[in-house]
């Protein structure tokens, strides 16, 4: 079984985060294109987009060496 702090994990689960970033932009600003766009589904997108941001500075932080010991 591998470890959560695996650097290998973490690298790839941190690449699929970055990945649903970017494909969450893509679906926003094409739903933000669309003047008829449902306002709650837009809002529900870009709070998820806000939400991998954190877990992929999460997973980034993780990565880096605690420099302090």
């Amino acid at each position: 079984m591998q470890s959560d702090n695996d650097p290998a994990v973490l690298a790839r689960r941190l690449t699929e985060l970055r990945e649903e970033h970017r494909d969450l932009d893509a679906a926003i600003a094409k739903l933000a294109a669309d003047p008829g766009c449902d306002q709650v589904q837009l809002s529900r997108l870009k709070k998820r987009k806000l939400k991998l941001k954190d877990m992929i500075a999460y997973f980034e932080n993780k990565l880096i060496p605690d420099l302090d010991a």
